[in-house]
């Protein structure tokens, strides 16, 4: 497994998501991931798993300290009475004593970003956080958040898809040490249907979802979090180690993004974008 390291992390480039998987599927699904190869998981408060989670975690039989394990807080719980509440809420479901990873999962609250950020440092202070990071952050709440944190921030994870420019964000990270955790690869299924990335694909004997998630791994300082719920494409998801992109095809697939390229933007959460 290709490894991301920003400020202090080593984090799997390839993870497992769990975004609108229902904790039934994650019984399922997420075995077979391990069983794969995965050892990266992403989840969060507010999908509702993480109790399912720990559960296939704890019986897996690997190792705790070889999982990386992210989960995120939810905009309701970043008032300083509820954060570490809520995080020890999360502990308890998914069964460890931390968690190598914590998010804030959007940045729109009428807490101050300084005390989430507080709280943040807080917790890994008590050893049930390993790093921290952000989610959904524009480049002046990045900057902020670097300002405010004791800690490193590790990660800012958001939608990245071809379709998608982030060179601002991909830039303000790498020049703060950190990572960019890119979700929503797949554009909704528009990836797979994509003729240009078809035909890079056949070049390599490949799909173009694995051309896609080769393609973000590809970049410097760049974490790709795949989802399925279907067995037989986990295999294809994590077969994306074997290939290279050349320069002419990535930049084939950079130009893809259109200006009207962004799918997620809920106004109740969202920054004002890049």
């Amino acid at each position: 497994m290709q490894i991301v390291t920003a400020n202090g992390a080593h984090i799997p480039a390839l993870g497992f998501g769990t975004f609108r998987v229902p904790g039934p599927e994650i019984l399922k699904i997420l075995p077979l991931a391990l069983k794969v190869g995965f050892r990266h998981v992403d989840t969060a408060q507010i999908y509702g798993n993480e109790a399912e989670v720990g559960e296939v975690l704890k019986n897996s039989g690997i190792p705790r300290g070889d999982i990386f394990l992210t989960t995120k807080v939810w905009v309701d719980k970043f008032a300083d009475k509820d954060f570490i509440p809520s995080v020890d809420e999360s502990l308890k479901k998914l069964k460890t004593d931390h968690v190598d990873l914590l998010l804030l999962h959007w940045p729109k609250s009428p807490v101050p970003l300084a005390d989430q950020i507080g709280s943040l440092n807080a917790l890994v202070d008590a050893g049930k956080v390993r790093h921290i990071g952000v989610s959904n952050y524009n480049t002046a709440l990045m900057a902020e958040a670097v300002r405010l944190s004791k800690a490193p921030i590790v990660t800012n994870q958001v939608e990245y898809h071809p379709y998608i420019d982030q060179t601002a964000v991909l830039s303000a990270a790498r020049s703060y040490g950190m990572s960019v955790t890119a979700y929503y690869l797949m554009a909704d299924g528009r990836v797979p249907k994509d003729t240009l990335l078809q035909d890079i694909g056949a070049r390599h004997g490949k799909t173009a979802a694995q051309v896609v998630l080769r393609w973000a791994i590809q970049q410097q300082g760049v974490i790709a979090l795949s989802k399925t719920s279907t067995e037989s494409r986990l295999a294809e998801n994590f077969a994306v180690f074997d290939f290279s992109l050349s320069a002419e095809e990535m930049d084939a697939i950079h130009g893809l993004a259109r200006p009207d390229g962004r799918i997620v933007n809920p106004g109740n959460l969202a920054p004002a974008w890049d």
